[in-house]
Order: C-alpha cells, then structure tokens, then sequence
C-alpha cells in the first residue's frame, strides 16, 4: 500500500476541471495524491482515440452530454454521478509499474463491504465475472497517475447507448452487448448505502491503512486548473481532434487492445500516418508515427524503421512483428 499520501476529496462534478485537476497534480507537484471524484453525464474518451468513431454522436448530442480525452490510453467510458472515479499519483523509479499494486487496495475495500471482487486481465475488477471498474495509466518525469473507475449505481443503459463499441470487444468475451458485461456495486452490498456513503468508505479504508492527511485546493490551485481548461480541456482540438485525410486504414485487435492505423500512401511512400487505439503505452506514439512518414509502404521498410525501438513502451503487450500484421492486410 502506498504511503504518505495527501488526499483531495474532490465535489467538482465538472469533467473538463477533473480531468484537468489530474495533470496539474501529475505535472506540477512533488506530492503523492491519493484522489476520489466524480463526473456529471461525460464521456472519457482514451488519449489515442479517434472519438467520432467511439461515440454515438446523436445521442451524445440530444442528451447534452460533455465529451473529454483523458490522459491514459484505454478506451471510452461513460460517467454519471453513480460512478466513482480514484485516482493515484505516485513518485516512482520504475517505468514497468503493474496495474495490481493499485487494483488490490480497491479489491480488498470492496471485499470489506461483502463484495466478492477480483481483477480481471490486466486492468479491470469484476464481480460475478462482469465488470466494474476499468483502470488505466500514464507516465511522466518519473511520475504515475493511475485512474479507475466504480460503478455504483451508475445508468447501465445510457453506458450502452452513449458509446459505439466494437462487438469484437465484448464478443471476444463471450458476451452479447455492453450492457451484459458490466454490472454495479450497489447491487452486491449487505449493507445498502448511498453513492456518497460509498465514497466515505472508500477514504476511512484507505485512511485507515495509509499514511495519509486531507489536501484542500487554493486558490491558486484552482486558478492554474481552470487555465488548463480553457487552453486544453475544454478544446475541440484536444478532444475530437483533425480527422487524417488517408486513403487507407486498417484495424486490429490483440490482447493488449484495438490498434487503427490510418495511412495517406503517395508513390509507394507514406505520406501521413495517424494510429488510434485503446492500447496502453509509456512513451510518445508520435515517435512511431513520425518514424515512418516517408517510409516505403513495404513490411520490410516499415521494420527496418522501427527496430530500433523499445516497443513495449509504445504499445505494451504488442511486439514489432505483431504491429506490423496491420499492415499486411491494408483495405
């Protein structure tokens, strides 16, 4: 378990101020933060997303729903005030983090309260084999921030209809819709409580086995925040982003997650690449990217680009020879 943590019971129900709040934190202190919020009706979209395609543009529209990347990777979530978010921020020396070290704290809470939770792959918990907290995290100047998610009694329908998810997604795992893969906590407690009770539970227990004391935002805490807002946050640039002109593209699923590259390929060469993905990574994928702009469209090319990359770090669990298969069967 982590220690000497500062705590920030954050009310703010604003997406873009949370998401926000967390690269503050991340990128400007030296603390460690343990971090317990929650978003009105958003959805989260993975920092390599292409978000046109992850959600359902008309019911996001007709239900005034916030859109906002996140800065993990990992795919699109939809949050209301019945789900829970935690978030970690950590000092580290080793950028080979595992998702466990975080995951368990959360397991054995909600196994405190009678829920027979478990991880589940790499990144999720599930009770009953169905899903109820995914987690992702990123990495910068020797510090990680580790975030996840708990359904409480969160709006399973709306969790449907908000995003457009890949039926390989969920059919890989045996299941017929987004809605039959996730469940919520509330559900499963011998005790029933409130969303709020919850997260009170939630800090006693961390409190209880953590060295740990209350962080209050200033004023200029908030300021620095809200100015990330209006420069990143709250942009169309930052969350949907320029669309690629290409003239290719091609998609596919590994362990590790969904990789789609798009190509503009002019005499042979490529032109502009731009790769989307729910993958996890530590490093910049733009490296990739800019290393094979103007590269021969040829398998052997494409290698020879990248081989003197730490793979791993741009798309952990996928090797060289693995990411390469997108390219052999371009549409």
């Amino acid at each position: 378990m982590v220690i000497n943590l500062l705590y920030i019971h954050n009310k703010n129900l604003s997406p873009y101020f949370n998401l926000a709040l967390e690269e503050y934190f991340l990128t400007k202190s030296k603390d460690e933060f343990f971090i317990i919020w929650r978003n009105d009706n958003c959805i989260v979209v993975g920092k390599h997303q292409n978000t046109l395609s992850e959600i359902n543009i008309d019911f996001v529209k007709k239900n005034d729903i916030s859109v906002v990347r996140r800065l993990t990777g990992g795919g699109a979530v939809f949050h209301d005030k019945g789900n829970i978010n935690f978030t970690f921020i950590k000092n580290i020396n080793d950028v080979n983090i595992s998702f466990q070290e975080f995951l368990e704290p959360i397991v054995e809470f909600l196994k405190s309260l009678g829920v027979e939770a478990k991880i589940s792959g790499r990144n999720d918990i599930v009770v009953d084999e169905k899903k109820i907290s995914g987690n992702a995290q990123t990495i910068k100047n020797g510090r990680i921030l580790h975030h996840g998610t708990l359904l409480f009694s969160a709006n399973l329908k709306n969790v449907s209809e908000a995003l457009k998810v890949s039926k390989e997604k969920y059919e890989s795992k045996g299941v017929k819709s987004v809605e039959s893969r996730v469940t919520n906590i509330k559900s499963y407690l011998k005790n029933d409580m409130t969303v709020e009770e919850f997260m009170d539970e939630l800090y006693r227990y961390i409190k209880n086995n953590t060295d740990i004391k209350e962080y209050i935002l200033t004023q200029e805490d908030i300021k620095n925040i809200d100015e990330l807002v209006r420069n990143k946050y709250s942009t169309y640039e930052w969350n949907f982003g320029n669309s690629p002109k290409f003239n290719y593209k091609n998609s596919k699923k590994f362990n590790s997650g969904i990789v789609e590259v798009y190509l503009k390929i002019e005499k042979g060469k490529i032109d502009e690449i731009k790769i989307y993905g729910d993958f996890f990574n530590v490093a910049d994928i733009s490296d990739i990217e800019n290393a094979l702009k103007g590269c021969k469209y040829e398998i052997g090319d494409i290698k020879k680009a990248l081989k003197e990359f730490d793979f791993n770090k741009y798309f952990i669990g996928i090797s060289l020879d693995e990411f390469c298969q997108i390219f052999e069967t371009i549409d």
